[in-house]
């Protein structure tokens, strides 16, 4: 069975916290199985969750300021540890491919492991995946800065009853869909008469930033937004000067692009209480609002599927 999910393992902005590791964060994804971000510590919280090492199938970092990278070493360290069985892609701005270097090779050890090394070298890059696309938008940092969102091709949903009707069964509907029509006792059956559409579901990971185009076209229409809220709206200048976000200006991209699961995460330690993120979210979006906490699951919601009308 498919599983689409978000593994939280860390949340901290700059430094950790006694409760918040660095970032860190994995996406299931059927097949695929992402890591983002991994900050100081990824590895040990990897063994506190659901998913080991050798689940990962790619790695995406957005930026190289240490709380998104610094654990790097020990995760591709591990991989060969372990020796991972298949290839793991690595995506990175190319901006940085000398401090990737440095990271991957931060001290001696065997390397067994296969690393893909795909850089990002433009806004709008994309990754043909099995599952669908991934892309890489441009944000606004002090250095390069990618954000990624996995993109599903639409598709569609059969219906029995009018499949039924027809006396399709069988490997029928699978020719029916791969080709988009059949001939059924003299008459022209297409799949549009016998489907519904449904929509592809879409993932979006922006850390950090502040607001810019790039922002948006990653949230549009996201089933879950991963966002970065590091500081609160009294500090939107202080937010502003350093390339980061608010809690309110996540919400109100979120409320403007449609996203149905927002989770905002990437806090600074100056703020005690993570309530204080909810409640000035919700005064913008009034979808799914979770603050992410470490080690936390968070599901992709249920696939939104047009009715038969």
């Amino acid at each position: 069975m498919s599983m689409r999910e978000l593994v939280v393992l860390g949340t901290a902005s700059q430094a950790p916290t006694r409760a918040r590791n660095h970032n860190g964060y994995v996406l299931r994804w059927d097949d695929e199985v992402i890591l983002f971000d991994p900050g100081e510590g990824t590895q040990r919280q990897l063994l506190h969750s659901t998913v080991t090492a050798t689940d990962l199938t790619r790695i995406c970092v957005t930026h190289f300021h240490g709380d998104h990278c610094l654990g790097l070493p020990g995760t591709i360290q591990r991989l060969s540890l372990d020796r991972v069985p298949h290839p793991v892609a690595v995506h990175f701005p190319a901006g940085g491919a000398e401090y990737f270097a440095r990271l991957r090779h931060a001290s001696s050890f065997y390397e067994t492991a296969e690393l893909t090394v795909e850089p990002i070298t433009a806004d709008g890059q994309r990754i043909t995946l099995r599952c669908g696309t991934l892309e890489a938008r441009r944000l606004r940092h002090p250095i390069e800065t990618y954000g990624y969102r996995l993109v599903e091709p639409d598709g569609c949903r059969m219906l029995p009853e009018k499949l039924s009707a027809y006396n399709i069964a069988g490997p029928a509907v699978g020719e029916l869909l791969r080709v988009g029509h059949l001939d059924v006792a003299g008459r022209r059956v297409t799949r549009d008469e016998v489907s519904v559409p449904r929509p592809g579901q879409r993932f979006a990971f922006v850390m950090d930033t502040g607001l810019c185009d790039g922002v948006y076209a990653l949230a549009e229409h996201a089933d879950l937004l991963v966002i970065e809220s590091t500081f609160l709206e009294s500090e939107t200048a202080l937010a502003a000067e350093v390339g980061h976000l608010t809690a309110a200006q996540a919400a109100r991209v979120a409320a403007e692009c449609g996203v149905r699961r927002l989770v905002l995460t990437h806090f600074s330690q100056r703020y005690p209480e993570p309530a204080r993120f909810a409640d000035e979210a919700r005064r913008y979006f009034d979808g799914d609002l979770v603050i992410a906490e470490d080690l936390t699951i968070v599901p992709v919601p249920p696939r939104q599927v047009a009715s038969a009308g």
